[in-house]
């Protein structure tokens, strides 16, 4: 059982956590993308292990008004084992959210990655027709040519600002610098690519400046923010737009959040009300 300072931000630690907090957000009008904890693995064990969870979620999400998705790591299926043993497990995985038409998102993880990660998207993109989606980190200064070379793919780009801390050589590390590079990412999205959009940013300004893009042009995207992080404003956006919940579970949820901890002192505060909220006397 996770403890009140972590409940905000995970959905528990098994399958049935996360297959209700899906029912709860489809009853609010959000969808929901399911995400098991655990990344960085040498056992190809370990990986084996959670590429044959993430088949029994498949199997256990239920039929509901907004389709949850899934999304993985690529370092949790084995990319640090090798790059064969990622793409095998991901094909199986692919393979069988395919046959239940259900989208899977390819997390993007440090910058050593990036390759291997993008290889794998594009011929799943090409196989699969639509049905995955990569994210990719405005942070990177290689993600223009990345936009460029995957902007007419069948699935989806989930734009994100990045959380890893990369050298200044491949990165951009002034904040101003990084919402300057998703604005140009995000207009480039719109404007010179026909992949499927998401706008993955709890950022107010990124948020109504995706509204404005939305608005000039004829394009289908969606908004994607954390569980636990803005959901009164999720909720808000889920009257008019297409909204999808990052929901992430599973016994490996400590580092998971302390990282959300750690990004954000509204987290913090929220965290420590749920505590004195459990433990108050009635």
């Amino acid at each position: 059982m996770l403890p009140p300072i972590a409940d905000r931000f995970v959905a528990g630690e098994s399958i049935d956590g996360a297959v209700a907090h899906v029912r709860d957000l489809d009853d609010a009008g959000i969808a929901s993308i399911v995400n098991l904890l655990g990344e960085h693995y040498d056992d190809p064990e370990d990986a084996r292990a959670d590429t044959e969870e993430y088949l029994r979620l498949l199997e256990r999400f239920p039929d509901t008004a907004h389709p949850p998705s899934i999304s993985v790591k690529p370092s949790q299926l084995g990319l640090n084992i090798g790059e064969d043993v990622f793409r095998d497990n991901l094909a199986r995985i692919v393979e069988v959210a395919a046959a239940a038409d259900t989208f899977v998102w390819i997390d993007m993880e440090g910058h050593e990655t990036t390759d291997a990660t993008v290889r794998a998207y594009e011929a799943l993109a090409e196989q699969h027709d639509g049905g995955v989606g990569i994210c990719l980190q405005a942070n990177l200064r290689r993600t223009a040519d990345d936009v460029t070379r995957l902007g007419d793919t069948a699935g989806k780009i989930r734009l994100v600002k990045g959380a890893y801390d990369e050298p200044e050589s491949i990165a951009y590390r002034d904040g101003a610098a990084v919402e300057e590079a998703y604005r140009h990412l995000l207009h480039r999205l719109f404007t010179d690519t026909t992949v499927g959009i998401a706008v993955a940013t709890h950022d107010e300004e990124l948020i109504e400046y995706a509204l404005d893009l939305g608005d000039q042009y004829d394009r289908d995207y969606e908004f994607q923010m954390l569980m636990g992080v803005r959901e009164d404003r999720q909720r808000e956006l889920a009257a008019t737009e297409t909204v999808y919940q990052y929901v992430p579970y599973g016994s490996a949820w400590a580092s998971y959040f302390y990282r959300r901890i750690r990004e954000r002192r509204e987290n913090l505060r929220f965290a420590l009300r749920a505590v004195v909220d459990a433990y108050s006397p009635v």
